[in-house]
């Protein structure tokens, strides 16, 4: 977060404000403003994908305050620390907070899978079928979109 208002980034995200074009940070909560502020619109009109959606477990309630200040801001959700809970039967949920959270932006999160390097992908398809079990905790219409839904029409795709 440094750097995030520095004259690298804000070149980068005026770009990417007038060309609009998708910006993917991997960046703690004070990072988000720090890119998003000095934009001309104020960071109302950039698009980022902020991985993880906080990294080393950013509050709920931050997350919600970042979402309501900045419109074009998705919160990607591979990762996350406190995003599921594990069950009685050991089965794996969204915890109540993430939830609630979903259910009241539901065109605001996307999946990834964070397979920046190869030792990732022994454990995609793990992570693939933990997305499942949690995404079958939400309504189908909120899980079609968080799924492929948000991302598709982000980038265009029908």
């Amino acid at each position: 977060s440094a750097n995030a208002d520095g004259p690298v980034a804000r070149k980068l995200m005026v770009l990417a404000e007038q060309r609009q074009l998708v910006v993917l940070a991997h960046v703690d909560d004070a990072a988000i403003d720090g890119l998003l502020a000095p934009t001309p619109s104020g960071g109302q009109n950039v698009k980022l994908i902020w991985a993880h959606t906080g990294i080393g477990g950013t509050p709920v309630a931050r997350v919600k305050a970042l979402l309501d200040r900045y419109p074009g801001l998705m919160g990607e959700l591979s990762y996350r620390p406190g995003l599921t809970c594990d069950g009685p039967q050991g089965d794996v949920h969204l915890c109540p907070e993430w939830r609630e959270l979903l259910l009241a932006y539901p065109t605001r999160f996307l999946l990834g899978s964070d397979t920046w390097i190869n030792p990732r992908w022994l454990y995609y398809g793990e992570l693939m079928q933990t997305y499942r079990a949690w995404l079958g905790g939400l309504p189908p219409a909120v899980a079609r979109q968080v799924a492929w839904g948000n991302g598709a029409r982000l980038f265009g795709l029908e």
